[in-house]
């Protein structure tokens, strides 16, 4: 067997320091989920970070610096996450309308994306986008992306179905919704399934538009 040339050795160790970079990243913003979940924004600290991620608090000053760029990239990381979550179902989901819809309002509980930790997570940076620019800007983009789909979507349902609705409204009630549900899930002390908060969501959807999901859609 021929050894590796030169080129191709040293294009095999850049690779792995590649690999190995963010593969610690990734390492830190997943402890960083963990932190957020278990104690809050203000309670996370580098050092509660590292030992999660099981690495030295250097390796996380050599990656992020400061708190702030740390919680910053974790933020962005669940918002790429999610925006790819919605969007992987959008695509699965055919050019139907209201299959599409369905697909969206059912992305948001799957597991992968809806889970205690994550919400937690959430929770913990949407109490401090207010004062936080960089947060807003962040949860906004995501928002009004979204939106537009979920806007886009309820008009073609109002214009196929004939309904008295205005889809920008429709959009935004049917944001809250999902949103106020995650909110429940998280907070719920009876241990509110998933399934359950899914339901319900398509119950106000076969309120909405019941030529298109009817009573068959809100009892399944």
């Amino acid at each position: 067997m021929k050894n590796p040339s030169p080129d191709a050795a040293a294009e095999g160790e850049r690779k792995g320091r590649k690999a190995s970079k963010e593969t610690r990243r990734l390492q830190l913003i997943e402890a960083t989920i963990d932190s957020l979940a278990r104690r809050g924004y203000s309670e996370t600290t580098m050092a509660d970070v590292a030992d999660g991620a099981g690495l030295s608090r250097g390796i996380v000053n050599f990656h992020f610096e400061s708190k702030e760029k740390l919680l910053v990239a974790t933020l962005q990381h669940m918002s790429e996450e999610y925006a790819g979550h919605w969007r992987s179902a959008l695509s699965k989901a055919g050019t139907d309308p209201a299959e599409r819809l369905l697909a969206l309002v059912s992305a948001d509980f799957d597991r992968s994306i809806c889970n205690k930790r994550k919400l937690a997570a959430w929770c913990a940076f949407w109490g401090e986008a207010k004062s936080r620019p960089t947060y807003q800007a962040l949860c906004g983009s995501r928002d009004e992306a979204y939106q537009d789909v979920l806007a886009s979507l309820c008009g073609a349902l109002i214009e196929e179905g004939g309904y008295r609705l205005d889809a920008r409204n429709a959009a935004i009630a049917l944001d809250a919704l999902l949103e106020g549900l995650w909110l429940r899930l998280m907070m719920a002390s009876s241990g509110m399934a998933r399934q359950t908060a899914l339901d319900a969501a398509k119950t106000v959807l076969a309120t909405m538009f019941p030529k298109h999901y009817g009573s068959h859609t809100a009892a399944a």
